[in-house]
């Protein structure tokens, strides 16, 4: 089923698949296992069906769509692809991270389980693996592991990050963890690094998590980009995991960083004059850390 916009950032898809580009084009995808958008530089916001979504912004577009399919599928590789598994848990964590009642024990646990989900999504047909033969039990078995040859590497940004990516090595079998450390000023809204522990050089043969929990306006997620890129890294070569994205930011990556996958427990429409994603989940990093 292909899907269209008619130029004037309205669009319209009945197909349990899309592309969204706003600039009258049409596209068609295979199914695959998460729900997910093509972006283009507009912002947009993408909601799953049966969903509540909240009052959205004229200035923003609304998409509903529920997909399921693979990333070996996706078609037009050229554009950044934002995936919002439509997932039980995954709701059910972003409604409890969402909630200001919360206390800070929960979120951060709620957070660290959203994180797990994400990672387990955007690893599925992204992870080396090996084959070969092993003795079970009851005789010889064909098996297949994660390949330790291959640099799994998570880099959270700190401080909120480093909740979203607790639990990254229940799901990852080998992986480093690079820290990452970029403030925001609060009148300006530009980032500040603070601390890198990332490598001089990133192997060929790398493959990275950038953990974010939110991504509001995308200075600091681009910032992180730049210094990831800066290290021999490809688009190709990492996934950006967040709990809750927002139009700016992913218009200012995928207009950097076309191709990128995004990986996000949901979408919300608007970023508000102070930097805050509306309705948001307000401050990962308080929350999380009670402070």
């Amino acid at each position: 089923m292909a899907c269209c916009s008619n130029g004037s950032n309205a669009f319209r898809c009945y197909s349990e698949t899309l592309r969204f580009d706003p600039r009258r084009q049409c596209g068609r995808l295979n199914p695959s296992p998460s729900s997910l958008l093509s972006f283009n530089s507009s912002p947009i916001l993408a909601q799953i069906l049966g969903a509540s979504p909240p009052p959205v912004s004229r200035r923003n577009s609304l998409v509903r769509a529920k997909m399921a399919a693979s990333e070996s599928s996706v078609i037009g590789s050229n554009r950044m692809l934002v995936f919002v598994p439509p997932h039980p848990l995954i709701k059910h964590w972003i409604s409890v991270l969402r909630n200001e009642e919360t206390p800070s024990p929960i979120f951060r646990n709620a957070i660290a389980e959203l994180g797990r989900l994400l990672i387990y999504e955007a690893s599925r047909e992204w992870l080396p693996t090996i084959v070969g033969e092993i003795m079970s039990p009851m005789g010889v078995a064909s098996v297949e592991f994660i390949d330790p040859r291959e640099p799994i590497a998570v880099v959270p940004i700190i401080r909120a990050g480093l909740a979203l990516a607790e639990h990254a090595s229940s799901v990852l079998p080998a992986n480093k963890v690079y820290h990452l450390g970029i403030s925001r000023d609060e009148e300006t809204l530009l980032p500040s690094v603070y601390l890198n522990k990332l490598p001089d050089e990133f192997s060929d043969n790398s493959r990275v998590f950038l953990v974010d929990p939110v991504l509001a306006t995308g200075g600091t997620i681009v910032a992180a980009m730049d210094l990831l890129k800066e290290r021999g890294l490809s688009v190709e070569q990492i996934k950006v995991i967040c709990a809750i994205a927002a139009p700016p930011a992913l218009s200012k990556l995928n207009e950097k960083y076309p191709g990128l996958h995004v990986y996000t427990g949901i979408i919300d429409p608007e970023v508000n004059d102070k930097g805050w994603i509306i309705p948001g989940l307000g401050d990962a990093g308080d929350r999380s850390f009670g402070t």
